[in-house]
């Protein structure tokens, strides 16, 4: 998603690849939020996720994002958030795929000051 919200791109053929289901879904409606509005990300989140439990196919993922460098930007350059970014909680459900590979199929991502 970082990679993608640089340019807003919400049909990048890249989402597919990491993400699937109900994750998919509230990643592209986002990126097409900031592509419809011309706002742009700039800069990377900083990430530093644990696993939490594994059952069969499925983990569960917590982490304390790191969103002060991550911000959005309209096209014309200036900072679009009015909040400046920050530390916030995030969980995740990532399930392995038939062929073999992890796609995330939840996410839930808290308010800055969450974590």
């Amino acid at each position: 998603m970082a990679q993608a919200a640089v340019t807003s791109d919400w049909k990048s053929v890249e989402l597919p690849k990491f993400a699937k289901g109900e994750a998919l879904n509230t990643i592209t409606r986002s990126l097409y939020r900031d592509h419809a509005s011309q706002v742009v990300t700039k800069g990377e989140p900083k990430n530093d996720p644990r696993v939490t439990s594994a059952s069969g196919n499925t983990v569960a993922i917590v982490d304390c994002g790191d969103s002060t460098n991550w911000l959005k930007y309209k096209i014309t350059g200036e900072l679009k958030d009015d909040v400046p970014g920050g530390r916030r909680s995030i969980t995740a459900e990532v399930t392995r795929q038939d062929d073999g590979s992890w796609r995330v199929t939840s996410f839930a991502i808290q308010a800055v000051g969450t974590c």
